[in-house]
């Protein structure tokens, strides 16, 4: 089973009227040189990485939309502010980067979600190849952004005609200072289709690079967006119960993300050949676009239901507890959902982004005749922590 977040590209990208960001001039077709220009910038990217240093820090603003409505026609959600992305640390070959969503004045978000800032290590050299193609039709231009006029290229995907989205990202054809988002100047999708109203649009807003010789310490994994980090879920459904682990890593400027049975007899997390990788860039847009979709936290039946606790490996947080009865087929279940009542409480330091967002618990109970209840399943976190240290 997968307790992840879509990533947008599968969450937009599958299903944002293109917004310039960027004041531009376009040519109507590019020249071989930028037809060809994606995997040399690409590569210079992924150099930049082994060069990071302490203060090397990217900025966007962002914004989005989306009906309340399934199908369109409701009230629409907004959200926008800021992202930052700045190198913390470097400790080759590890780089350590700093996530941060603010409003327009710089202070944090109400939003729980984005409401505290995460911590990325990144490595610089990587285990595999890694490479994720720009999808769409492509076009050269000369955008002016963040006071600099670049060399880029525009791609976009129209998904349109098969009630998909319209996709377009502008990238610079030399990233330079922009290594930490593959050169991304400009990004939108707009929703289209099945009665889908909204999109979100993400511009680049200014950019700086460290100063040479800077040096911190390696900060504590307390927040950790995902990578360095894994957490264990037992899973109890069917004849043959198991802990699942999730384990995060990023290389970079990429994500990954394995899920698979907890061995105890390996070292937690060592093998990625199998992830599919996830530009970070794109994760700067899904994380705000989760808050659009899934409203505010806690959930509103959460909200609702009664508090408690929950403990794992001794450790104890303040929880919420929803409960619902339901009759399927003449037999009657009671359906247990438990969340973390403060998702950044001092009990859950080091827990990955996602499953602070999740049922840290859930369970299955079926009602018999004389109205006692036998277990039939469920999914409880177990333990997590941060596997970073142990792999060099």
């Amino acid at each position: 089973m997968r307790h992840s977040n879509l990533p947008l590209a599968a969450l937009l990208g599958a299903a944002l009227s293109v917004l310039p960001g960027c004041e531009s001039t376009k040519s109507s077709s590019p020249s071989p040189s930028d037809t060809q220009a994606q995997e040399p910038a690409s590569m210079q990217a992924a150099d930049a990485w082994k060069r990071a240093r302490v203060g090397d820090r990217v900025t966007y603003s962002f914004s989005g939309t989306q009906s309340s409505a399934p199908r369109g026609g409701g009230s629409m959600r907004t959200l926008g502010g800021q992202v930052t992305l700045e190198v913390v640390a470097v400790q080759q070959p590890w780089v350590w980067v700093r996530l941060a969503y603010t409003d327009e004045a710089g202070k944090p978000l109400a939003h729980a979600r984005l409401a505290q800032e995460l911590l990325i290590p990144v490595r610089a050299d990587t285990t595999r190849p890694l490479d994720v193609p720009h999808a769409g039709e492509t076009s050269a231009e000369k955008p002016s952004s963040a006071g600099r006029t670049w060399e880029a290229t525009r791609y976009v995907s129209d998904q349109r005609p098969v009630d998909g989205p319209l996709n377009t990202r502008v990238y610079a054809n030399a990233p330079g200072p922009l290594y930490l988002t593959r050169g991304l100047l400009d990004a939108n999708t707009t929703l289209s289709g099945f009665g889908a109203a909204g999109g979100f649009q993400l511009t680049l807003r200014e950019f700086r690079e460290g100063p040479a010789g800077a040096n911190a310490p390696v900060p504590a994994l307390e927040r950790p967006l995902g990578p360095g980090a894994y957490y264990d879920r037992s899973v109890d459904v069917g004849p043959s119960p198991s802990v699942q682990r999730v384990c995060f890593a990023a290389e970079r400027g990429f994500l990954l993300r394995t899920e698979g049975p907890a061995d105890a007899d390996t070292a937690p997390c060592s093998d990625f050949s199998q992830a599919q990788p996830e530009p970070l860039e794109e994760l700067l847009m899904s994380l705000p676009w989760e808050v659009l979709s899934s409203g505010e936290w806690p959930p509103a039946a959460a909200a609702s239901g009664t508090r408690g606790t929950f403990t794992a490996e001794g450790r104890t947080v303040p929880a919420l507890i929803e409960q619902r009865t339901e009759n399927v087929e003449g037999i009657q279940r009671v359906f247990s959902e438990t969340y973390a009542a403060e998702p950044w409480a001092p009990g859950l330091a080091g827990l990955p982004h996602e499953a602070r967002f999740q049922p840290l618990a859930s369970s299955t109970e079926r009602v018999t005749a004389d109205g006692k209840r036998e277990p039939e399943g469920g999914t409880r976190l177990v333990r997590w922590g941060s596997w970073l240290g142990g792999r060099k």
